[in-house]
């Protein structure tokens, strides 16, 4: 199961003569707070510092010092109407021209960051799975496809996602960290309901949700009385995923409602945690 890594690296590796902005202060109504940054080369950018006219400015200001060869000055800017911009904070920038050092330092920033993401396990790498997986690995989650049959598996190649095959997919579930995410569709009812027991049964997930519909969960609840002997788990699963109130089933529509649903409740997660952390200290 080998994990993706961010772009940085291959940016670092074309662009080695570029500048880090770093989001310093956000005071007011900012696009983006103190742990925002991009990287700006004279002709690439990775990253964001929130858009914008803000955003224009800084590249320009980063831009010049790489062609002056000078170091860039902070700016402090005012989000209001003589930018163009009608945030009405005021944001502080840094720059900082690259070396070695501090590659290796964002390098490792990078790699801590993916390593603290929440885990999302999709089960099932169909239409559905795909898309789903395909929706999510665009916001900072851990996305692991998963499914019993390498064909469908070899299909997925979007980056950002990891591919597990494993013909006993409830073991992923067992050993999966607290604070996880488990969405069951798989093209098997009878392994939807076991994997979806198996996560039902893990009182630190954040989210358990399986493909269906209302005569799917209700045999889904007889089949939790008699084989599990815990009916009461049901009220923890979100079946059918994606809501009610689009009546559309396209798989890229499930995907993305299912996919709101999802990182809602993994963000969520994370944020709580952070809180009940902050508290703690």
């Amino acid at each position: 199961m080998a994990a993706r890594r961010e772009d940085i690296r291959d940016f670092l590796r074309r662009e080695p003569d570029c500048v880090l902005v770093e989001v310093t202060g956000a005071a007011g109504s900012t696009p983006r707070d103190t742990d925002a940054w991009m990287l700006v080369a004279a002709e690439g950018i990775l990253g964001t510092v929130g858009g914008g006219q803000l955003e224009y400015m800084a590249i320009d200001h980063a831009r010049r010092s790489l062609r002056q060869g000078v170091p860039a000055e902070a700016m402090t800017v005012p989000l209001g109407p003589e930018i163009g911009q009608c945030c009405g904070g005021r944001v502080g920038l840094s720059f900082t021209a690259m070396h070695a050092e501090l590659a290796m330092f964002l390098i490792a920033r990078s790699d801590r960051e993916m390593a603290s993401r929440p885990h999302v396990y999709v089960f099932g790498a169909g239409h559905v799975g795909d898309a789903l997986a395909m929706a999510l690995s665009l916001v900072p989650l851990r996305v692991i496809l998963v499914d019993t049959r390498e064909e469908e598996l070899s299909a997925s190649t979007t980056p950002g996602i990891e591919t597990c095959l494993t013909a006993m997919p409830e073991a992923l579930v067992r050993d999966a960290p607290a604070g996880s995410s488990f969405v069951i569709l798989t093209h098997d009812h009878a392994l939807d309901f076991l994997i979806t027991a198996e996560a039902l049964r893990r009182e630190d997930a954040v989210y358990v949700g399986m493909i269906g519909s209302k005569t799917k969960r209700a045999t889904f609840k007889n089949w939790l009385s008699r084989e599990v002997g815990r009916p009461e788990l049901l009220d923890r699963l979100v079946c059918p995923i994606g809501g009610t109130a689009v009546k559309d089933k396209r798989p890229a529509v499930i995907a993305a409602l299912a996919a709101a649903e999802v990182m809602t409740a993994a963000l969520s997660g994370v944020h709580k945690r952070q809180r009940a952390f902050t508290a703690e200290a």
